[in-house]
């Protein structure tokens, strides 16, 4: 082992006999006689072993000098996956640069086969799937050697394809490092020192590769198709690269539209993912041509690749161990990429910001990757594009509040925003607006687990919020009673702000199971907390605004002479946020019905509990709901006030575990009721129903007495819906 870390220490001995590269200095020290005691070495693995065995399970040794932080920066010794320098000492394969792989012999500038150029084309985009998935470049893409000097390259087809790379990658950069909606586990920035762009223009890189596909294309009509079954011939090798730089082109066309960020540049993005798509299929298909990698190596092992060649490049400190994707991985990603690509444009069709954010939400649920999650950003964020028009975001926020309740200060003519005063506080809160609203768009960008951190920081910013609209509010509506034509304004900006900071509050709690952050045990708060207050607060503030809205439509109608009773009678209204309110109620009733089958089952001793004496449900309440602590609105529960509330001592006869779950039945059968209620149903409310139809049985069938000596707990599977489990007995 000494002798190992010695080697690992000076690599360049100067006990072998050879000259060192750097001068007479160099030689006239090895011709000095070595030290014996050149290294001092202690062995101290018995010494080590001992002293661990004083140390119980789970305990720790902690010193002045050597904490945590210093155990987990800590790097394993002479470990190929954490240890750099040792994976490039092992082996006695040199690693290769570029000139020497190409004055070896090992790498091939010209007369490269059908079949080698679909190799190299091929795991050069498994390493463009890995670095997307939060690998460096220099262990993913830039192992490739062809793109360490592509001017170099003699055939046409890999030379046109390593110079779209590069542009590929440098696109790509820009836009995540223009988003900012990554973290280090999502992206690595870093280039090492390569050159993105190449001199070599956009249309010069497209024209290079539209020769190749043209000529490819033309080899391909005057070929013959093959006879034999099962063996890739010449022809559907041409296909198969034929289809390989096509969507490669298709690809770098589409970034640039998006790099754009034009409209008519988004048109053009549609037609071209669909090209991108049918040669997806074509190279899916084809997957198995070309020169194929060694199945057991995690690296590409064709011509071309070396994984070492960039590791002194890397940090002085253990890298990520990489595996880079298989062809089929890779292909599989792109199929998605394109997919979510083709969601992403459909952003621009989003009028309004409540809708915008709907789509965000919704988008950010399926977890897309870190390129569709920027471009996303990008094309919706006024400070990158011209989606607004001459609109800043302020005023998409006015509008946004405008259009959620009308309030009189915004409607048209409005005598309150004549004071200047009025106008001035109404136009300071809006600009305060923009930076948690702001934040709030691009929250939706980041990973899962990094949006519940900033979702619990944004409640902060809307605690602050909340304030400022209360006294806007107070102050509008004692304008409003003074004026000649007195129009209420009660509470219309904080019924704004407390509507999305009540969605903040619900996503916050509904992203611990997403993440599996809960325990079985915790359920019944959790669901409890949803159940008794927010979903009831959120449906509160919808009809508040919902009722609000059509006063006010009303209230406009006469004033433009078109509020005849004649055609009050045969116009029926029609609730802006009837539907949402629907959902919102079914939820509600699905939470209650989880909160009591949760109660019931700790009456039957189904649920696991932990051990009383390392419990303390106080503490874990008080952990989960601490983000609520600086909202004024809704006031936070406190755990005093959840254990006088939810405590079955305050019945005159405690209920039952089978009353609980006739109760919880009851509320499914509620909440189903008003599912199905909904017309025109989408994705979710079918997912929903399901959960509450199943449930519903289950409860039933509990409260008839079913497996009540059963003591094996149930599952709660989350496979149907990400929230909301299906609840199974064993």
């Amino acid at each position: 082992m000494a002798a190992s870390l010695a080697d690992r220490c000076c690599p360049d001995s100067f006990d072998d006999g050879e000259k060192e590269p750097y001068g007479q200095g160099a030689e006239a020290l090895a011709a000095q006689p070595i030290p014996d005691a050149l290294y001092n070495w202690v062995n101290v693995t018995e010494e080590f072993f001992a002293s661990v065995k004083d140390l119980q399970l789970g305990e720790l040794l902690h010193d002045e000098l050597f904490g945590l932080f210093e155990a987990m920066s800590a790097i394993e010794m002479m470990d190929p996956k954490m240890d750099a320098g040792m994976l490039c000492n092992r082996g006695s394969k040199a690693a290769l640069n570029f000139d020497q792989a190409v004055q070896s012999g090992a790498l091939k500038l010209d007369d490269l086969t059908l079949a080698e150029q679909i190799g190299i084309v091929d795991c050069t985009l498994a390493c463009l799937v890995s670095w997307l998935e939060g690998h460096s470049l220099a262990q993913t893409v830039f192992t490739n050697l062809y793109l360490h000097k592509p001017h170099q390259i003699g055939d046409r087809c890999v030379k046109a394809f390593s110079v779209s790379v590069f542009k590929i990658v440098d696109i790509i950069k820009d836009f995540v490092n223009r988003a900012l909606v990554y973290e280090e586990e999502d992206f690595q920035p870093l280039v090492y020192g390569y050159r993105l762009s190449p001199d070599v223009s956009e249309p010069r890189a497209l024209g290079m590769l539209k020769e190749v596909e043209d000529e490819l294309h033309r080899k391909i009509r005057s070929s013959s198709k093959p006879v034999t079954a099962g063996v890739p011939s010449e022809h559907d090798e041409m296909s198969a690269l034929h289809s390989r730089i096509k969507f490669t082109r298709l690809l770098y066309q589409v970034l640039s539209c998006l790099g754009r960020r034009e409209h008519q540049a988004l048109g053009d993005c549609v037609r071209l993912l669909t090209g991108c798509s049918e040669m997806l299929a074509s190279m899916q298909r084809t997957v198995q041509c070309g020169v194929q990698p060694d199945a057991n190596s995690d690296h590409p092992s064709i011509m071309g690749f070396d994984p070492l060649v960039n590791q002194r490049l890397l940090p002085p400190t253990f890298p990520r161990y990489t595996k880079i994707k298989s062809r089929e991985e890779a292909l599989d990603y792109f199929d998605e990429l394109i997919n979510r690509l083709k969601i992403v444009c459909k952003i621009t069709n989003q009028t309004s910001f409540h809708s915008a954010l709907d789509f965000f939400i919704e988008f950010s649920c399926h977890s897309p990757c870190i390129l569709s999650r920027s471009i996303l950003q990008l094309l919706y964020l006024p400070v990158f594009n011209k989606v607004f028009g001459t609109l800043s975001f302020s005023d998409v926020l006015r509008e946004a509040a405008k259009n959620f309740i009308f309030p009189p200060a915004l409607m048209p003519k409005s005598t309150l925003l004549a004071n200047t005063q009025a106008k001035e506080y109404v136009d300071t809160l809006l600009t305060h607006c923009v930076r948690p609203f702001g934040n709030l768009i691009q929250l939706c960008g980041h990973n899962r687990a990094r949006q519940r951190d900033k979702l619990a920081h944004l409640l902060e910013d809307f605690a602050t919020l909340q304030d400022e609209a209360e006294r806007v509010d107070a102050y509008l509506h004692n304008l409003s009673l003074k004026s000649d034509t007195p129009r209420p304004h009660l509470a219309c900006f904080g019924t704004w702000i407390l509507y999305h900071t009540l969605r903040i509050m619900i996503m916050y709690l509904l992203s611990g199971f997403e993440l599996e952050l809960y325990s079985t045990h915790e359920y019944h708060y959790i669901f409890w907390y949803l159940y008794e207050f927010l979903y009831g607060w959120l449906v509160s503030a919808l009809s508040r605004a919902d009722s609000f809205l059509l006063e006010q439509e009303a209230i406009a109608e006469n004033q433009k002479g078109r509020g005849s009773k004649k055609s009050k009678s045969k116009k029926k209204k029609i609730r802006p946020y009837g539907r949402e309110i629907t959902v919102y109620q079914a939820l509600q009733n699905m939470c209650g019905g989880f909160y009591k089958a949760m109660v019931g089952f700790r009456l039957d001793g189904k649920i696991k509990l932990p051990h009383p004496e390392f419990d303390n449900e106080q503490v874990r309440y008080e952990h989960r709901f601490a983000p609520f602590a600086s909202l004024l609105t809704p006031p936070p529960v406190q755990y005093a006030e959840f254990c006088d509330m939810t405590s079955l001592l305050r019945y005159d006869q405690a209920p039952s575990s089978n009353n609980l779950y006739m109760a919880g039945c009851q509320n499914f059968h509620k909440a189903r009721t008003l599912l199905e209620s909904i017309t025109s149903p989408d994705q979710q409310v079918t997912d929903l129903l399901k959960v509450t139809k199943t449930n519903f049985v289950v409860l039933k069938l509990l409260a008839g007495g079913h497996k009540k000596d059963s003591s094996l707990p149930p599952v709660f599977d989350f496979s149907g819906h990400r929230h909301f489990p299906i609840i199974k007995l064993l």
